[in-house]
């Protein structure tokens, strides 16, 4: 690849070309469950990603001597599925001009529009300095490859500035997070939204209620094949009610649960004791936040979604002292149950320079739009006062 001074730079095929310890150990400590290796490991181990997924696992690392310093999840993508930040209109805008648009290089976690870091470091290293030989590496590996175009997804602020100094461009999206301010109990939350968001989720529990409904949570170190079974039946039942495939396999899941426990929360809800539904959490203690990532259920009932996969999940948070719920990309509906939008930027590199001129021009117009939208729904905050903020 590229070498400056001592500093190497190579491509990994497989996490598993590096132990556990060493990938981690350049984790910050705002890192999260999804960029450690037992993770990043399980999708390649269980085929998730790799083979014919679309997904052709490229880390990139840098290296001084055997030392590892730093380092970036890296992937070849024959699509754009499982990315949650859509680009199928560059594609085809791109195909159109007699150029192919993949395969592309990615800088993501699979599956997961979480924000976070993408650009692992040493904590004896000068990160400045790291941070630039990876991302001219990862210009390298486009542009020697005959790549389209990099995308870094969901990145870390301060690292959006390293991305946009060497010319990537800057991509708006919103989401919906969640927050605890300090709440003793559900009814607490209550209290500080509007009377008609307040109105409305009391009814919607209700009518859960009135199905005799209840509730198992079952952290991760409790937690059975036959629990992660059934989830992975209401999971992969979410796919077909859409006319899609899932993802992530059955194998997945139980590896995971096997490799991290102490980072899984199952939610189960059940009928005189038989299970019809389920959502997943994905807990981060360190930096008290909880993610939402899956639900399904194999018996339709109404607001069963938002009682598995919202109120539960919050009252989760609120016993376990967790400030922030993140409710994953997309859906307004959301803030009618509570949650707030938040913009997050994603980085992108397009090698050819007149599309790079096009794509920017359009982004130009989308970061106008999305800031309008933004706007728009801060007008319907489900909290009683603007001034009330996480």
């Amino acid at each position: 690849m590229a070498e400056s001074d001592t500093f190497k730079l190579e491509i990994l095929d497989r996490l598993s070309d590096i132990s556990a310890s060493e990938w981690n150990a350049l984790l910050p400590k705002d890192a999260g469950p999804f960029l450690r290796h037992e993770f990043l490991s399980a999708l390649e181990d269980t085929d998730c990603v790799g083979g014919n997924t679309g997904w052709q696992v490229t880390h990139l690392v840098l290296k001084d001597g055997r030392k590892l310093l730093g380092a970036m999840p890296l992937y070849l993508k024959q699509h754009s599925y499982g990315e949650y930040v859509f680009d199928w209109s560059w594609a085809q805008a791109y195909e159109q001009q007699g150029m192919e648009y993949f395969p592309k290089a990615l800088c993501a976690i699979p599956f997961t529009p979480v924000q976070g870091s993408r650009i692992l470091s040493a904590d004896n290293v000068d990160a400045g300095l790291l941070r630039q030989h990876l991302i001219e590496g990862l210009k390298t590996v486009v542009l020697q490859n005959n790549l389209s175009s990099a995308h870094v997804l969901f990145p870390y602020a301060d690292e959006v500035k390293n991305f946009e100094k060497q010319g990537f461009m800057l991509r708006d999206s919103v989401q919906f997070h969640w927050h605890n301010q300090g709440f003793e109990n559900f009814e607490q939350f209550l209290a500080v939204l509007t009377m008609k968001r307040r109105k409305n989720i009391r009814r919607e529990r209700e009518q859960v209620a009135r199905e005799l409904i209840s509730f198992r949570h079952v952290p991760g170190e409790l937690s059975t094949d036959a629990d992660w079974e059934f989830f992975y039946l209401c999971y992969a039942n979410t796919y077909l009610e859409h006319h899609s495939s899932p993802y992530l396999s059955e194998a997945f899941f139980k590896l995971w649960a096997k490799r991290m426990p102490e980072n899984l929360h199952l939610i189960i809800a059940e009928r005189s004791g038989n299970p019809i539904a389920a959502s997943m959490l994905v807990v981060d203690p360190k930096s008290s936040k909880t993610y939402g990532r899956y639900w399904g259920a194999i018996e339709y009932v109404p607001c069963l979604h938002f009682e598995t996969a919202y109120y539960q999940a919050i009252e989760y948070c609120i016993a376990n002292q967790i400030q922030t719920f993140e409710g994953g990309a997309q859906g307004e509906h959301k803030m009618a149950r509570g949650f707030l939008p938040t913009t997050i930027q994603s980085a992108h590199f397009i090698a050819d320079p007149q599309f790079a001129k096009a794509v920017q021009h359009f982004l130009n117009r989308e970061h106008q739009g999305i800031g309008a939208y933004v706007d728009e729904l801060a007008e319907h905050s489900p909290l009683k006062s603007s001034k009330v903020q996480p």
